[in-house]
């Protein structure tokens, strides 16, 4: 059945350009070809990178974060409550004012200690500061070396400044053994380069880790609450990104794949499939854009940058802390400590307002 499936995946018409068939793109005269199966080294290189990341992140990442004097905040701790265990583990992490009421109801206790509860229990799923460090760093360090790794092995290749010149003898394009060679000493680097890797997913990976270790940069930065140092460098990336993703991506790599590409052959099943992702990428890329520019322009207007919606920031409830202060204890017979006010009728009351006429009158 498996083999069934593959045969039938791997057919020619997919995958290939109209009147091409696999059995030409086979080795031979010393000439290597890509090979559907070459996808399988990606999964021990994988593993092999992500034992890296760990190794990188206790032994590298974190003994340097402390020496850059990033320190985790502290976080109070919820008190155990079933009740509430349950429904935030079940329910949802933001439950509505209303199943808010009615939990604070069940639990005995007001409906802004029951909001603080889930904010706590909320922070204590997220990661400590010097974790995010720890992961931008390894991030930061992995874009590097893979940008300068793949500029470094292509630089030299003349379809990485014309991109038209992918498609010169494709599909029949061998890798050169030179290629192939530095691919050796930097596959462990990046995600970017593989035996198989079609010229076009080069530049467009290429085109990613040029703004990504920016980014990277600038999170670690932030970490380390260098204000200003971050500013500088996220206009940089900004810049960046925005020629990166917003000119040179449609205008290299879009143009080049949607109309370069058959200019000599047909469209195929492959000439969809593929032009679809980068397509559904450029979107990306505008979304992105978006919140980039939303995030400039509030720090033109400002003059601070406006936190990234998609950042996981720790709440906190230092606001609320006066508020609790002076809310009334909570009893178990739902009674409220403190001192009652005195009652406005009755006969105390009376007596009390008609002493207080007289000596008004009097005065």
């Amino acid at each position: 059945m498996l083999s069934s499936f593959n045969e039938w995946f791997w057919q020619d018409r997919f995958w290939l350009p109209p009147n091409v068939t696999w059995t030409e793109l086979e080795d031979r005269d010393g000439r290597v070809y890509p090979h559907p199966q070459d996808l399988l080294a990606a999964l021990p290189l994988a593993l092999v990178l992500l034992a890296m990341r760990l190794a990188f992140e206790r032994f590298i990442g974190l003994p340097l974060s402390r020496w850059l004097g990033v320190r985790d905040q502290t976080r109070r701790q919820v008190k155990p409550n079933a009740t509430l265990e349950k429904h935030f583990l079940t329910e949802g992490h933001r439950p509505k004012e209303p199943q808010l009421s009615l939990l604070a109801a069940q639990c005995g206790l007001t409906l802004q200690q029951t909001q603080r509860w889930f904010r706590r229990r909320r922070n204590q799923d997220r990661p400590q500061l010097t974790k995010k460090f720890c992961e931008a760093s390894w991030r930061f360090l992995f874009y590097l070396s893979s940008f300068v790794g793949g500029l470094s092995v292509l630089y030299h290749e003349s379809w990485l400044w014309a991109p038209v010149m992918c498609w010169d003898r494709y599909p029949n394009q061998d890798f050169k053994e030179q290629v192939i060679h530095h691919f050796v000493a930097v596959i462990l680097m990046t995600f970017s380069y593989s035996a198989n890797l079609l010229r076009i997913g080069s530049l467009v990976l290429l085109l990613h880790d040029s703004s990504d270790y920016l980014l990277e940069a600038c999170k670690m930065v932030n970490y380390m609450q260098y204000q200003q140092v971050c500013d500088a460098l996220f206009l940089i990336f900004s810049f960046v990104f925005f020629y990166t993703r917003l000119v040179l991506f449609p205008t290299q790599i879009l143009y080049t794949t949607y109309y370069e590409s058959i200019s000599n052959r047909g469209p195929f099943f492959g000439y969809y499939f593929f032009n679809g992702l980068l397509m559904l990428l450029q979107l990306l890329h505008v979304f992105w854009s978006c919140l980039i520019l939303r995030m400039l322009y509030s720090f033109m207007k400002k003059g601070q940058m406006e936190k990234d919606i998609r950042s996981d920031v720790e709440e906190s409830d230092s606001s609320e802390e006066a508020a609790a202060a002076q809310e009334p204890l909570q009893l178990k017979n739902g009674a409220a400590g403190g001192p009652r006010p005195a009652p406005t009728d009755g006969p105390r009351s009376r007596v009390a307002g008609r002493l207080t006429n007289r000596h008004t009158t009097a005065t």
